[in-house]
């Protein structure tokens, strides 16, 4: 269905199935919707194009890596070119967004918002895809061979090569960012499209960076198509294809070896009697679908995954619960894709995605606009948190799957009614560092005034 042809009810209802979520997600109201298809050692499925294997070699890439990050971006010294957040236990904000009850268990956020490089997940993805094709392009060219520094990579001669290439990539924003920023710190052009819901200050600080900006007057999906045809007409551009690519879902995939971790160093156990959560903000999917892998890798069936998306922009949530094999869009159902959260304003998923996450994911909640205002407030009022709408949102999770009616059905699905007091939960935020301080006044007045 075309986004100019308006869908009636009977065509909505007969694309969603009667599920407990489908009048909610239609009238575009705050539900959560539980994967039906969900099951246990989805992982090791033999039909995923994926493995946990690769999430194993993608740990490798980054550490030979490391080195030529920590010589492009000073900020990596200290950590030798880690690309890393903080593991933020919740304090007064705990209280604040009410999850201080003993059913709650522990609260944490991982703080993805204050990633070095580009201040958002996407550091993880798109800085990671980028550096690895510049190895590449490297070796193939004869540029760097078996044994040398990487640290080549980042000389006069190496770097002058890099310039007569372009990488390109189509975003709402933060991916743009991290893929501009990392084209830019190895000497090559960049070109990043942008959906007409792209905020202001992103494209700005783009520019600043050298980097060429295209705006569409159009959604995400057409930006990144309009992206690709550009670049498969022309040898010398290497397109980030964010809703392919292998490379972005792995980059992402590794943080879950970077949280379990942090978790071992806090002594937080993860087992069959101490489940974890993740709450996971999700645009196309390509981050949070990592991360979920990753996680599952590592922690199996005694974690839990969950995506964030706003009432009007669930192209995760329809689709999977559609459970068709094409994919659906927002705009199939009716709903409009317009939202103050940017990062998530994806009227179609990945596809890729789709196909990993089928089994994978145990289910999706919505969040209001309002809501994620009233978040972004809440977070920095209580403990200082600089958050973006769109990772804000992972911050009502908990409360979805201790309190919500489908929440609880989940909790006695899943056997975990009387495991919930030594459970985890872990709110991914996923930007705002880098969101200028006059658009982030602008978020809490939105805030005052809707309150």
């Amino acid at each position: 269905m075309s986004r100019s042809t308006e869908p009636s009810e009977v065509e909505m209802n007969a694309i969603l199935p009667a599920e407990p979520a489908r009048d909610d997600v239609l009238g575009a109201r705050p539900t959560l919707w539980l994967n039906p298809r969900y099951r246990k050692q989805a992982i090791v499925s033999p039909n995923l194009p994926i493995s946990t294997a690769d999430v194993d070699q993608a740990r490798t890439n980054w550490h030979r890596l490391a080195p030529l990050l920590a010589k492009c971006f000073p900020e990596l010294e200290s950590s030798e070119g880690a690309i890393r957040s903080e593991l933020v236990e919740l304090k007064e904000l705990r209280k604040a967004l009410g999850y201080d009850g003993r059913e709650f268990g522990n609260v944490f956020i991982k703080a993805d918002s204050h990633l070095p490089v580009a201040g958002s997940i996407k550091a993880r993805g798109g800085v990671y895809e980028v550096f690895l094709f510049a190895e590449t392009l490297a070796r193939e060219n004869g540029l760097l061979a078996d044994g040398d520094d990487i640290r080549k990579l980042a000389t006069d001669e190496v770097r002058m090569f890099f310039s007569k290439y372009t990488i390109a990539v189509g975003s709402t924003g933060n991916l743009g960012l991290s893929v501009g920023i990392a084209a830019r710190s190895l000497g090559f052009h960049a070109t990043v499209h942008m959906s007409s819901d792209a905020k202001g200050w992103k494209v700005e600080r783009l520019r600043k960076l050298g980097v060429e900006v295209i705006q569409h007057e159009a959604d995400y999906t057409i930006a990144v198509e309009n992206a690709r045809e550009i670049a498969d007409a022309d040898p010398t551009i290497y397109f980030v294809d964010d809703e392919q690519s292998k490379h972005l879902f792995l980059g992402y995939s590794a943080a879950a070896s970077e949280l379990e971790t942090q978790l071992t160093e806090r002594r937080i156990t993860v087992d069959a009697d101490s489940p974890l959560f993740l709450y996971l903000p999700c645009g196309i999917g390509g981050a949070p679908g990592g991360v979920a892998f990753g996680a599952k890798a590592i922690f199996g069936d005694n974690v839990h995954a969950f995506f964030v998306e706003p009432v009007q922009s669930p192209c995760a949530l329809v689709h999977m619960m559609s459970g068709s094999q094409e994919l659906v869009s927002v705009y199939d159902v009716g709903l409009t894709n317009k939202t103050e959260a940017d990062g998530m304003a994806v009227a179609r998923m990945s596809a890729f995605v789709a196909t990993v996450m089928r089994e994978m994911l145990a289910g999706v909640f919505t969040v209001a606009d309002d809501e994620l205002l009233r978040l972004v407030q809440t977070a920095w009022t209580h403990q200082g948190q600089r958050l973006e709408p769109s990772a804000a949102a992972a911050l009502a999770g908990p409360n979805f799957l201790v309190c919500h009616k489908e929440g609880k059905r989940f909790q006695d699905e899943q056997g975990l009614r009387d495991k919930m007091a030594k459970g985890t939960h872990v709110l991914w935020t996923t930007g705002g560092s880098y969101v200028p301080e006059e658009q982030f006044q602008a978020f809490l007045r939105q805030a005052a005034a809707i309150a």
